[in-house]
């Protein structure tokens, strides 16, 4: 009778990586950058630690990123003012 070997006892090899060299954490960071400045404008401001406060408080209750809370409050205000 043929023996039997159980899949655990042999070990799996990697699959080979398919797709090239893998980028460095400093590389994918800027081509995440480039990608959202084909559609995205930077902006860069300091506000007093209070105000920085009230705006994570706002991002935490609503469980968003602060770009979506800014681009909400903008758009809120530029409504309003219409």
């Amino acid at each position: 009778m043929p023996q039997q070997q159980s899949s655990a006892a042999q070990p799996k090899q990697k699959r080979p990586y398919r797709k090239g060299n893998p980028l460095s954490g400093t590389e994918r960071q800027l081509a995440s950058i480039a990608r959202k400045r084909n559609h995205q404008k930077e902006i860069k401001v300091f506000v007093d630690p209070d105000v920085k406060a009230i705006l994570m408080d706002m991002c935490k209750e609503q469980g968003v990123s602060q770009a979506v809370v800014l681009e909400r409050l903008i758009k809120a205000h530029a409504e309003n003012k219409k």
